[in-house]
């Protein structure tokens, strides 16, 4: 018979004195301040129960300072820490306008969980006033313009002094004077004359004092390092010459310069640092040398070119860009359009052109004095299937239903009716296809439209169209069925010519009684056709989104059929960047000059009607608003407008980047004339977004204007929206 263990009793022991132990820590943790479990010697209190206490406070509440606090229930006090948060009140209350705060930590009651703070906040110091002394080279209201010290915000909204932000407008002050070769400048605003508070300490008088220096001049100019290009060649390349007046951002500017010069010709690796002014060491003398030192690196050609991460696309979409622009095995590697990180020249234009969501041309290999290019792509959804309805200002309430596919091969017959109906067929080849059905109640539009970039894998645009629209318009019906064709010739001096062709058919019917007699002359159908000649130039830095450059478009229409005559137009646009943030995201200023003129004897319906969005757009004006009217019949007024003989606009905008790169705040200032009435003109501001999946490189606008100069005869409108680009 087995006998019983005595393991029970052994087990019993520790079990029993565990869990008395337990007990024992509970009932103490329940009392006071033997809740907390001490560390003295690192200054660490752990504790489960904080109490946070701000005494002295005025102007916030508690839930507004705790919210500055990183403690939270059952987190250890550290004493370091909880001084640190001090620093933290204090720089918070200074940012407000407190200077004068003083906020002190209780260290006593830490070790009872009571973190108190007490603060006195002092007087909010107002700034009373903001002057400059010492300054003559550059005017006072530049530099009031520049600094962001001032005594109001917002107009009326008073502004409080921050030692900091008076800090760094003193440095932007000094960047400014530097700038324009006051290299010795030394600007101060600190008391007893750059800053007296009044009695009370709630205001602060602040005076930025100036000690110019002298302007220095440039010396001379001295290129170090460069073997492959002469120091003319070079020197031609720079804005700053010797005998000017030393500035730095022109400095700046001419680096960036000679770096293009470089990375055109293949030196991938160049390196220019930012040239420092040399001072010449002679009594009297305000002049600087500027040693430009040129690390020039080795020189490549284009190896072998490959394409990666296409799966639709064929590999001719995306090579005849490259070649378009040179961009081939045996040329110098253009580091300057293709930067390798996506925002080169080219890697743009293939990213707008072949519809990819990215694009980005990488040197690799190792080969001395060749370097292979790796076209990496992201494909991006081509094909859009859109159907629904919506309200246009120039149209009224449309339905839309609409196929598009902007990588279309027309070669690319379908294998299989699954092909068909999943997409996969008509698909890769980079050609842009479109199929719109939209019924209106104003006008109802049925078009469709075939693009091929590349004709026959040359700079080559073949458009074609056909389209039928009927428009309701003042007191007549105009039915529309039109066919075109037009070739666009691209060169590499960014030149390019085009020929275009049209034949159409105009249907004008259901006039009213008022209908002016104008209209009523061509009653019925209108046939005629033309040709088109246009020549043009764009030196933009991006084709569908410029920041910077110019370019223009002049043609010649020549119309016969049952109306001869011709039509001469003209448009010049210039863009110039005013500003770009940290994220690259650029302030745009763009202008444009419009005149258009028939010769002969046009009809109604191929004048020129300004007023609304488009091509003829005269924002806070109704869409063909600004025209020469007809005399109604039956009142003797004139009313109905019957189109002018020639318009002239002059138009400009400013792009403000909002959020990301997709929306932006639009200020503008629309103005023009037609062949009679005064000269017309509006302001107004909107909202542009922008989704390059959804609407391709043209944004969608919302516009809002208010005439400032109009005619009597001139319809307005306050709100406008647009789906293109007006620029």
């Amino acid at each position: 018979m087995t006998q019983p263990s005595n393991r029970w009793p052994v087990l019993f022991v520790p079990i029993a004195v565990a869990l008395l132990c337990l007990c024992w820590s509970r009932c103490v943790g329940a009392k006071g301040t033997d809740s907390i479990l001490r560390d003295r010697t690192l200054g660490r209190y752990a504790v489960t129960s904080i109490e946070f206490n701000f005494v002295g406070k005025h102007k916030y509440k508690d839930k507004t300072l705790r919210a500055k606090l990183g403690f939270k229930q059952g987190d250890d006090i550290d004493t370091y820490l909880a001084e640190a948060y001090r620093r933290t009140f204090v720089e918070f209350y200074r940012k407000k306008g407190f200077h004068f705060v003083e906020v002190t930590l209780d260290t006593e009651q830490l070790p009872d969980g009571s973190v108190i703070y007490t603060i006195s906040e002092g007087p909010r110091v107002k700034i009373a006033s903001v002057k400059f002394s010492g300054n003559n080279a550059i005017r006072t209201g530049r530099l009031k313009g520049a600094v962001k010290t001032k005594t109001t915000q917002w107009l009326i909204q008073p502004k409080y002094y921050l030692q900091e932000q008076v800090a760094e407008d003193v440095m932007k002050l000094q960047n400014i004077y530097y700038e324009r070769g006051f290299l010795d400048v030394n600007i101060a605003a600190e008391a007893p004359v750059g800053l007296r508070f009044s009695e009370d300490r709630s205001k602060v008088h602040i005076t930025f004092t100036i000690d110019e220096g002298p302007a220095y001049t440039v010396g001379k100019i001295i290129f170090i390092g460069n073997e492959h290009f002469y120091e003319d060649r070079l020197r031609a390349e720079l804005k700053l010459k010797q005998g000017q007046i030393y500035n730095r951002r022109t400095v700046e500017s001419d680096v960036e310069q000679l770096l293009k010069l470089y990375h055109e010709n293949g030196f991938i690796d160049v390196k220019i640092p930012l040239p420092a002014p040399t001072y010449v060491s002679e009594v009297g003398v305000s002049v600087v040398n500027v040693e430009v030192e040129i690390f020039e690196g080795q020189h490549f050609r284009i190896g072998r070119i490959d394409i990666i991460g296409n799966v639709q696309t064929q590999d001719k979409v995306i090579r005849r860009v490259l070649d378009e622009y040179d961009f081939q095995p045996g040329r110098w590697y253009n580091a300057d359009i293709a930067r390798g990180d996506g925002t080169g020249y080219l890697e743009k234009l293939i990213r707008q052109t072949a519809y990819t969501e990215s694009a980005t041309i990488t040197p690799i290999g190792e080969v001395p004095g060749q370097k292979d290019a790796q076209v990496s792509i992201v494909e991006a959804q081509t094909g859009i299937v859109m159907a629904g309805a919506g309200v246009s200002s120039d149209m009224g309430l449309i339905g839309q239903l609409v196929f598009q596919q902007r990588n279309f091969d027309a070669s690319d017959w379908p294998e299989s009716f699954s092909e068909f109906i999943t997409g996969q067929a008509f698909k890769g080849a980079g050609q842009d296809f479109r199929i719109a059905v939209q019924p209106g109640t104003e006008v109802s539009e049925y078009s469709i439209s075939f693009t091929e970039p590349y004709l026959q894998d040359k700079p080559i645009t073949l458009d074609v169209l056909g389209l039928s629209r009927v428009w309701e318009r003042e007191s007549y019906d105009e039915g529309r069925t039109k066919g075109y064709v037009g070739f666009e010739k691209r060169y590499k001096n960014r030149w390019r010519r085009s020929i275009g062709f049209r034949a159409e058919n105009v249907d004008v019917d259901n006039l009213g009684p008022n209908t002016p007699s104008e209209i009523t002359a061509v009653k019925g159908d209108n046939a005629f056709a033309g040709v088109k000649f246009g020549i043009g130039r764009d030196l933009t830095d991006d084709r569908f989104n410029p920041s910077k450059g110019h370019n223009f478009n002049v043609g010649y229409e020549q119309l016969a059929g049952d109306h001869t005559f011709g039509i001469l137009s003209g448009v010049y646009r210039w863009y110039e960047t005013l500003h770009e943030d940290l994220a690259e995201r650029r302030t745009i200023l763009a202008t444009k000059l419009l005149g258009a003129t028939v010769l002969g004897d046009a009809p109604p319906f191929e004048r020129f009607y300004a007023g609304g969005t488009g091509t003829y757009g005269l924002r806070g004006f109704d869409y063909r608003g600004v025209s020469t009217r007809g005399l109604n019949p039956v009142t003797l007024k004139r009313q109905d407008p019957i189109g002018s003989d020639w318009v002239f606009l002059a138009n400009a905008e400013v792009t403000v980047p909002l959020v990301g790169e997709e929306i932006a705040a639009l200020f503008f200032v629309d103005s023009g004339t037609i062949d009679t009435g005064r000269w017309r003109a509006a302001v107004g501001t909107g909202i542009q977004i922008r989704l390059p999946w959804l609407t391709g490189p043209v944004p969608m606008r919302f516009e809002f204007a208010t005439p400032v100069m109009k005619d009597d005869e001139d319809d307005v409108r306050v709100f406008s929206f647009s789906m293109g680009r007006l620029f």
